[in-house]
């Protein structure tokens, strides 16, 4: 087992705490811990987003960095007669990747463990056995016996179902294998840009974001950037990873260690291109490697920000991860210390005239 250093144990503190959209304490509570001395101000919006206030510059530019707090999970929906649970997904997920995974549900009286079933293969028909399973027709299995055992447990519908899984370093310490990178992974870069400014002299107002409910529709950021208004905005998300086998490099060209992925557009929003410009010409300038993506569906919480009051220009930069919204996602570690680095020196140039310079050229 890899001893953890400082910025490996945040990581695991933030990947093993459980938030489904509209769920999101624990995290918060983990995220609000971590960023807490490095900020002037804490507050939430009205929905639970987490908001750490950095002022350099009093009457500066307002700078909001966003990580989202939630992952994708589930939420118990019934309880059947013989103590199996229905359940509803919780933000998208393919079904092959669900299927015998180990789950812990969430009850008031504490946490149980479970599996996701399904019929067998063995008494299916030939035909039915080459499709994949309908999410419809699976169960989550506790090990209940009756209705009346799973409610006893604690057990009821609304009750959130998080997917478990171990905090991992891989052979390569730089590979990071975990649960939840989209997007404790945003958390962390929101966290380590407030440190990085700690003592430092910038020329505007930072606000580190955890937002609530990315998953099911960009929630949290659109209602968080409604209490900030901020000047200019940077989501911090996961991105597709194109180096596993199969992948050509016109479906996803990123590869893990390359440097952040600058988003030049996606289904929620066409990057800001004087920003986009900005932080590219800064990564130039300092030798910071990154590289470009498009994402043609999906999309992160710059989605709502840059459509907050009347416009903001904004950015989303990412962590090219593979395995995303399943059990267990992988990402590199130099990418997030890159991605950190990239996000802290630009906000040090972006003084009033600067950010005024993007918005109106």
């Amino acid at each position: 087992m890899t001893k953890l250093d400082e910025t490996l144990t945040m990581l695991k503190d933030l990947t093993d705490a459980k938030g489904v959209p509209g769920n999101e304490r624990e995290v918060r509570n983990v995220m609000k811990t971590y960023i807490e001395p490095f900020a002037d101000e804490i507050t939430t919006d009205n929905l639970g987003s987490l908001i750490a206030k950095k002022t350099g510059l009093e009457n500066g530019p307002k700078i909001m960095v966003a990580g989202h707090l939630d992952e994708v999970g589930f939420m118990v929906t019934q309880i059947d007669g013989r103590g199996f649970l229905r359940f509803q997904t919780v933000g998208g997920w393919w079904s092959q990747v669900m299927l015998a995974q180990r789950v812990t549900i969430v009850t008031d009286s504490g946490e149980i463990t479970g599996v996701i079933g399904s019929k067998p293969p063995h008494i299916l028909p030939p035909e039915a056995r080459k499709k994949p399973v309908d999410i419809k027709d699976m169960f989550i299995d506790i090990g209940a016996s009756s209705r009346e055992e799973a409610a006893e447990w604690g057990v009821k519908p609304g009750d959130m179902v998080v997917p478990y899984f171990e905090f991992t370093v891989m052979n390569n310490e730089k590979m990071l294998l975990a649960k939840a990178w989209d997007n404790r992974i945003g958390c962390a870069i929101a966290i380590d840009v407030l440190k990085n400014l700690k003592d430092a002299d910038h020329p505007n107002i930072v606000y580190g974001v955890g937002t609530v409910q990315e998953e099911v529709g960009l929630r949290g950021a659109r209602t968080s950037a409604a209490k900030i208004q901020p000047d200019i905005a940077f989501g911090v998300d996961v991105g597709i990873a194109g180096d596993t086998p199969g992948i050509s490099d016109k479906e996803a060209s990123s590869k893990m260690g390359d440097g952040p992925q600058i988003i030049l557009y996606d289904a929620s929003m066409v990057s800001h291109k004087g920003l986009r410009d900005a932080v590219t010409s800064t990564a130039d300038e300092l030798g910071i490697p990154y590289q470009y993506d498009s994402i043609a569906g999906g999309g992160t919480d710059s989605g709502s920000i840059h459509l907050t009051a009347n416009g903001v220009p904004a950015l989303s930069i990412t962590i090219a991860t593979r395995y995303i919204h399943s059990h267990a996602a992988m990402l590199h570690r130099d990418d997030y210390e890159n991605a950190v680095k990239l996000i802290t020196e630009v906000i040090k140039k972006l003084d009033r005239e600067t950010v005024d310079k993007i918005t109106y050229d």
